[in-house]
């Protein structure tokens, strides 16, 4: 029988199988530790580019609001946008107020324009639309104009405006920029692509943020949803039992969080069934050495 997704939707409540690989056990989703503050940050949270883009029909609204409800029910917390998404920030500011539910939500969001002025513009904007006096973690995307946003940044941070100040890109070939901004100091998180067909930071960039205390915030963990779909249509492998997975998503989520500097994992979606999915990926056993380099030559050849 062919095992997609779709078909073990229903199965992620099943009971786990799992021959601990990493010994990571437990009923509800695991937390790891931001290094900057000690506090616990549950393992897999949501990202908004695209899926939350919609309009204000209840229609397209009531997919994402049972989306964010089954993160939080399943102990997640981390929502991730910007204003660069259309109107993801507003669509996620509206939801968590109608449900009351600001307060559950660790919400990251990004600065990414030139200058002082438009910086304070944009980041203005969005605690309006998230609908928030605070924002837990602010991110300078793609490097874009870092000298002069940090300065604000850090006075915010003081001023408990926001809580942690975070920096992204998502090429490869930016790593050792990127790397060397994060030298200098003044950043809680970075946020970078990794999968299991994407895997540059495991050249230099995991190694660093795991020594010198910086959390990581993973997006596209499916490839950009290209490996996902290469998969879909393949059974499970036999091993996928060893870490209680039932899904291919629960599969390249679980490979990830493997790598004990990755803080959180942030899949995009705006489907609850797919939420419902991948929240499962943080319960259970998580991939060793041996089996990661099975992973490798079973799913990227």
């Amino acid at each position: 029988m062919t095992l997609t997704r779709s078909s073990f939707l229903h199965l992620a409540g099943a009971a786990l199988l799992a021959r601990p690989a990493l010994a990571q056990t437990g009923a509800r989703m695991h937390i790891r530790k931001i290094p900057a503050t000690g506090e616990p940050l549950p393992v897999i949270g949501c990202g908004t580019w695209q899926t939350f883009d919609v309009g204000a029909a209840p229609a397209e609204r009531a997919p994402r609001a049972e989306v964010l409800k089954v993160l939080f029910e399943a102990g997640g917390s981390a929502i991730d946008s910007s204003p660069m998404y259309g109107r993801a920030e507003e669509v996620v500011g509206d939801l968590l107020a109608a449900a009351g539910t600001r307060d559950k939500a660790f919400l990251a969001t990004k600065v990414w324009t030139h200058g002082k002025a438009e910086g304070l513009l944009q980041m203005e904007q969005s605690f309006k639309r998230l609908r928030t006096d605070r924002i837990d973690l602010m991110q300078i995307h793609n490097l874009v104009d870092w000298k002069t946003h940090l300065p604000t940044l850090k006075a915010w941070k003081a001023e408990g405006r926001i809580r942690l100040i975070g920096i992204t890109h998502y090429t490869e070939s930016m790593h050792d920029e990127l790397e060397a901004v994060l030298q200098l100091g003044g950043f809680d998180f970075v946020q970078v692509n990794y999968a299991l067909d994407d895997r540059g930071i495991e050249r230099r960039l995991l190694r660093f943020c795991q020594t010198n205390g910086i959390a990581m915030l993973i997006n596209q963990p499916f490839g950009g949803g290209g490996l996902l779909r290469k998969l879909s249509g393949r059974e499970l492998p036999d091993w996928a039992t060893e870490i209680g997975c039932t899904s291919w998503a629960q599969i390249l989520l679980k490979f990830v969080l493997a790598q004990p500097a990755v803080t959180c994992v942030i899949p995009g979606t705006g489907k609850p069934e797919h939420m419902r999915d991948n929240v499962q990926a943080g319960l259970g056993a998580y991939p060793d050495r041996k089996l990661l380099d099975r992973m490798s030559s079973d799913i990227a050849t």
